[in-house]
């Protein structure tokens, strides 16, 4: 019942905060402060709780080896489904054609100037770059930047370290334990603000754009999320079937998370509560730990599939038909330079900036996107997420450590909470009459 309450409030929040935004907008532009603190609140979480389930996860079983075999399968994993994931980018960009005769001549003289100091921004300079920027220097710099593959390394070396030294160690994995148990409570505390923090998140974003935006980009808008839409359903539906897994009982368990990330636009606010779900859906903790954080890294598929469909729109606007050949070569440029980057504000932007000065063609298109990107970045974060999340409970099955009867267990448990509500409102009614 509690959990069924939250995602009404969570729901609630969102139309609330779409009508107030769209009547009183000067009024909602001063609300972002309010998803800016809920945000923080959950990255404050998130260090902790990834290092404490990842150390356990690994040294509490004492198997090492699996874990190298665990990282080659997500990483091949990955691969394929990000491909998967830019073809369709690609397809739906080519087909609908989004930024053919689209309206340049407003006056986008603010945003260009943003777009130049994007395009200066290079987050790898080579692929050596990107592999050198996955160890840390100092793992508390990691986890005040919030880096996760950063903090996924130290854990790593951190679990071998312990099961090198055996028995000694038991202390430390008696207070990782603790510290994992209280990290999920207070994941769960911080969860009862998401309500008000995706009101002011929506109720600013529609304030400050108006709900005219909309009206006006509703060609990219819907090319998008079309997309996104037969990702989710041939690709990542197609891949739980296969692997057995019941996609829309996923989804159930993970709707508050799925609401949380498309109204915050933040991956993040959302990985803590999604790992714990997972865990209790029949996925071990130590895949949950591991996958997870490397997925929103690696595995980043409404990213890497709007990117696609970006370059294409920006390129079309000024009227440059990309070949088969420049696209290809273009799209492996994007899939190279957008790893690693996950915690950068505005990361898709940064890197089609940047990708498009490198290969000369104008970043016009960039600073057109720039007005409509949050709408964009709702979609792609969310499909980041649910992608992230098939992935580790393939990876689970793909192992052999999926916990069948633990979801049965976990989806029964729901049915009958369900069932439960339904009865209680059914007398509720029936006392009223």
């Amino acid at each position: 019942m509690k959990n069924s309450k939250l995602t009404l409030a969570i729901f609630l929040a969102l139309v609330f905060g779409v009508i107030v935004g769209w009547l009183f907008p000067e009024f909602s532009i001063k609300l972002s402060p309010l998803s800016k603190i809920f945000l923080n609140m959950v990255k404050m979480i998130i260090a902790p709780l990834l290092f404490s389930t990842l150390v356990v996860g690994i040294a509490g079983h004492g198997d090492i080896k699996s874990l190298g075999k665990i990282g080659l399968k997500t990483i091949i994993y990955f691969e394929i489904v990000t491909t998967l994931a830019l073809c369709i980018g690609l397809f739906m960009g080519n087909w609908i054609q989004p930024g053919a005769g689209f309206d340049t001549s407003g006056d986008l003289s603010s945003e260009m100037k943003a777009v130049e100091h994007m395009a200066t921004i290079n987050p790898h300079n080579s692929l050596s770059d990107m592999f050198i920027g996955m160890f840390p220097t100092s793992v508390i710099k990691s986890m005040a930047d919030g880096n996760l593959l950063q903090i996924v390394i130290f854990s790593i070396f951190f679990a071998v370290a312990i099961c090198g030294v055996g028995k000694v160690a038991k202390p430390v994995m008696d207070v990782l334990n603790s510290t994992a148990k209280i990290m999920f409570k207070f994941t769960e505390y911080v969860m009862y603000f998401a309500p008000v923090g995706i009101f002011g998140a929506i109720a600013s974003t529609v304030g400050l754009n108006g709900i005219s935006v909309l009206k006006n980009y509703a060609k990219v808008i819907f090319c998008l999320y079309g997309a996104l839409a037969i990702f989710v359903f041939v690709v990542l539906y197609g891949v739980c079937l296969i692997a057995r897994i019941p996609f829309w009982k996923l989804m159930s368990a993970l709707k508050e998370q799925i609401l949380l990330a498309f109204s915050t636009t933040s991956s993040e606010a959302a990985l803590p509560k999604s790992m714990e779900i997972l865990e209790k859906f029949g996925v071990p903790r130590n895949i949950v730990s591991f996958v997870m954080p490397t997925g929103y890294t690696f595995n980043l598929d409404g990213s890497t599939l709007h990117l696609a469909m970006a370059v294409l729109f920006s390129t079309q606007i000024v009227g440059i038909n990309l070949n088969l050949e420049q696209q290809l070569v273009m799209m492996v440029a994007l899939m190279f330079a957008s790893k690693g980057i996950a915690g950068v504000p505005r990361v898709s932007l940064i890197v089609l900036a940047g990708t498009l000065t490198t290969f000369n063609y104008p970043v016009i298109g960039v600073a057109i996107l720039l007005g409509i990107d949050h709408i964009l970045d709702m979609g792609r974060t969310t499909i980041n997420l649910i992608g992230n999340c098939i992935a580790t409970t393939v990876i689970a099955r793909w192992e052999g450590q999926f916990d069948d009867n633990k979801m049965q267990h976990y989806i029964s448990r729901s049915s009958r909470r369900k069932a439960l509500i339904s009865r209680i409102k059914a007398n509720k009614k029936a006392l009223n009459a």
